[in-house]
């Protein structure tokens, strides 16, 4: 673990921690997080994002340097389903798209608790079809999410599975797969969590769901069948309350026959490759993220003296 890892989970836990643990108003972790990016965070250089209009959300569709044309990553935003937009999330897309030289295509969706379950998995799956009706085939698609984006990607692959129309791969970040809150980490990883409060996770969920069942796999894709998934890449880090979230998807998955990495890292915190530019960490992880979309999408790599 870096140094700039150390100081930042120190900070974490002695300010973030605190404050999120007290937080009730979805207004107050939209702004937080909208503030941060702002501040902390700066897009690849060379990137454009460009506004995309799909299935009548907003989008951003991130370029840096010449991707490759007719491939993708999809990707949907964290943010425990009330916060986060591409915006938030392009400093880190943006990275990825010119480590992986492709096009990351980056949706909002409608957030709770205004919109609650199942509007933002309605919206995705509509997204998606979007994309196919642009001209984009699956097998040139990689899907992913980060945190509770991670959710809404996976509960769309095993429906894309079920019909037997999957993409290329997926992979997510510090991954919420289960809203019953029922990982064995949400209470054992409390304490080493430097960001997270395990206390909050039921209430986060009730945000978004409302009172429906938090073991619908619609909601909770660790309940899901995968039936002929592809290739799956699980980033978490080891002192996060969501580590068992990851490791039970790669069981969950590896017993069907699927092929699937995951990565545990020390000690950094939740969603740790956003913070590309400001631990070692988060562009390490990125670069494996970028082996792993080249891979899937079948054509090599090509670096550049900036990346």
């Amino acid at each position: 673990m870096s140094l700039r890892a150390h100081l930042l989970t120190l900070g974490l836990r002695l300010f973030t921690k605190p404050r999120l643990a007290k937080m009730t108003d979805p207004a107050e972790l939209r702004e937080a997080m909208e503030r941060f990016t702002r501040i902390a965070l700066r897009p690849a250089p060379g990137s454009v994002a460009m506004p995309l209009d799909l299935a009548g959300r907003s989008a951003l569709s991130i370029r840096a340097g010449t991707p490759r044309t007719g491939v993708a990553v999809v990707h949907f935003h964290g943010g425990v389903f009330i916060a986060g937009s591409p915006q938030t999330h392009l400093p880190m897309l943006s990275r990825l798209a010119k480590l992986a030289r492709v096009t990351v295509i980056a949706p909002s969706y409608s957030l709770a608790p205004e919109h609650p379950f199942p509007a933002a998995l309605r919206e995705a799956e509509a997204v998606w079809e979007a994309l196919l009706s642009q001209g984009y085939k699956p097998e040139n698609l990689v899907l992913s999410g980060d945190s509770a984006g991670a959710a809404l990607a996976f509960a769309l692959l095993a429906k894309l599975c079920a019909k037997g129309t999957p993409p290329a791969g997926a992979f997510a970040f510090s991954p919420w797969f289960d809203l019953t809150g029922s990982s064995p980490s949400v209470r054992e990883n409390a304490n080493a969590d430097p960001m997270l409060a395990g206390h909050r996770l039921p209430e986060a969920a009730q945000f978004y769901l409302q009172g429906h069942p938090a073991d619908d796999p619609e909601a909770s894709p660790i309940f899901a069948a995968f039936p002929n998934c592809p290739p799956v890449l699980l980033q978490t880090s080891e002192t996060e309350i969501l580590t068992d979230d990851a490791l039970r998807m790669e069981e969950k998955l590896r017993k069907a026959g699927t092929e699937v990495m995951v990565q545990l890292w020390p000690g950094v915190p939740h969603a740790w490759q956003m913070m590309d530019g400001l631990i070692p960490e988060a562009r390490d992880a990125l670069r494996d993220t970028a082996r792993f979309v080249t891979r899937v999408l079948t054509a090599p790599p090509q670096r550049s003296d900036d990346s």
